[in-house]
């Protein structure tokens, strides 16, 4: 079977379904990672039935992007929903996105599914989409995902000071970038 870019052996990334409500509900929900996501505010099913209802629409037109990750379960060899994968802030003009990733359920965690879906996620970004980079702002206590982000080719780029208030108090933000190795090869 010929592989597009958005789908490996391990992981494939494909559009929001409607058999995705309830999971999206859930995760949206799910005040534990609220956190990271920078969400105060719950989701309603109607507000996320819209959102799959227009998921139809590209990236140039929405300036987002949001992608289910599915990753192959070993004992049925299926592929099940593990997280989604969003590209975010679509800036056109200077071919830049931001993106986060969340693989919700912890039993999912920690089995190389998040950095199978980073990497076919950027090279979907410099491949397909052609931007010249990519970037993500993660909180100085979130260790994993720094460490993902880092394995998957991203810099440090900067750091804001106290820029997120957490309910032990204020946090920093680290922000880290990749450029498009292709652009910067046939810039220099």
């Amino acid at each position: 079977m010929t592989q597009g870019n958005l789908e490996n052996d391990i992981v494939k990334l494909r559009a929001p379904e409607f058999s995705d409500l309830d999971s999206l509900y859930a995760w949206e929900n799910n005040q534990e990672i609220w956190k990271v996501s920078n969400t105060l505010t719950p989701f309603s099913r109607f507000v996320l039935k819209k959102y799959i209802e227009t998921a139809h629409k590209d990236i140039w037109e929405t300036k987002q992007l949001r992608l289910i990750i599915e990753a192959k379960n070993l004992n049925s060899l299926m592929f099940v929903p593990v997280g989604v994968i969003d590209l975010f802030d679509f800036d056109p003009f200077h071919n830049r996105a931001g993106v986060g990733i969340l693989i919700a359920n912890k039993e999912y965690r920690q089995k190389g599914y998040a950095k199978e879906a980073l990497s076919l996620v950027i090279r979907y970004a410099f491949e397909t989409l052609q931007l010249h980079q990519l970037y993500c702002g993660i909180s100085s206590e979130n260790a994993v995902s720094f460490q993902l982000f880092k394995a998957c080719g991203f810099s440090v780029v900067g750091v804001k000071k106290e820029w997120l208030k957490t309910s032990n108090g204020w946090t920093d933000e680290v922000l880290l970038q990749i450029l498009n190795p292709i652009k910067v090869v046939q810039k220099n």
